[in-house]
């Protein structure tokens, strides 16, 4: 049986709902083949992150060798990462083994308003990781530090969008090679942040193209920004143009939310299983 093989590099969170168990949750959706990487142990849940204990860059590196020298991913989601070290390992090892489709998640914050990225970690994000991804998901707080703008309306959101592309543009001058140069360098800004609609933007090729996205009423949405760079991963991994990749996704997270799982006392997780249809035999 052929199946199509996804890595995720992120942070573990014990209460099952974001990072590195929301991602292969959204793998196996897809009836894909899940693999990670794991940067940090967290002890989070619903209501907050408590903690977070980060793997050594040794060890990191250990783990990456291990899947690329024996299952080669189709596709790599990157979430979080919260120092700089591990940052440059991962940098290196992707360039190393020429990673394909890699997904970047610039986690900086979570959803409850944690700070889950190191200041100096920022330079190093933008320096290393970024120029090696195909795609680049920040929502807005996440686009605001990128850009150092701040997003209101619908209009700064481009503006921003180009601001992050032309440094990275930057980046890539000093950077060239083939690995670099065969990058897609597409940027999805995600909207659902916004009071009143759940709206991303795509900048890619030098065009840029809007999914509109209903704000669905469910306070649950823990997790929501690693599932759907997961998501997109997935459908990268399958063929899948830019455009195809983000509103398949874009879909899946939707009905996700829409399922309306309630766990939890603070704000609870998606639903990743909703489409999954389970055949159970008794007796």
């Amino acid at each position: 049986m052929d199946i199509k093989k996804v890595l995720t590099i992120a942070g573990s969170d014990c209460s099952g709902g974001a990072g590195i168990q929301a991602d292969l949750k959204t793998i196996a959706a897809h009836k894909l083949y899940g693999m990670s990487a794991i940067t940090s142990l967290t002890a989070q849940n619903t209501t907050g992150v408590y903690g977070i204990s980060d793997v050594t860059p040794e060890f990191l590196e250990k783990q990456l060798d291990c899947i690329f020298n024996d299952i080669v991913p189709d596709a790599v989601k990157i979430g979080m990462v919260s120092n700089k070290e591990l940052i440059e390992v991962i940098a290196r090892k992707l360039r190393q083994y020429h990673a394909k489709n890699i997904v970047l998640d610039p986690v900086m914050v979570s959803t409850s308003g944690s700070n889950l990225l190191q200041e100096e970690a920022v330079k190093a994000l933008v320096e290393n990781l970024m120029p090696i991804a195909d795609m680049i998901t920040p929502n807005i707080p996440e686009a605001e530090v990128l850009s150092g703008n701040s997003i209101h309306q619908k209009k700064e959101v481009l503006e921003a969008v180009k601001i992050i592309f032309d440094k990275l543009e930057d980046v890539y001058q000093h950077l060239e090679d083939t690995f670099i140069l065969s990058k897609k360098r597409a940027i999805l800004l995600k909207g659902g942040h916004h009071c009143d609609t759940a709206d991303d933007m795509l900048y890619y090729n030098g065009k840029h193209i809007w999914f509109r996205g209903e704000k669905i009423k469910n306070p649950n949405t823990h997790g929501t920004g690693c599932t759907l760079s997961s998501a997109i991963a997935c459908n990268l991994a399958m063929g899948y143009t830019m455009e195809q990749a983000v509103g398949a996704a874009k879909q899946y997270v939707s009905g996700a939310i829409r399922a309306g799982l309630n766990i939890g006392t603070g704000k609870g997780p998606l639903n990743h299983m909703y489409n999954v249809n389970v055949v159970r035999e008794h007796g």
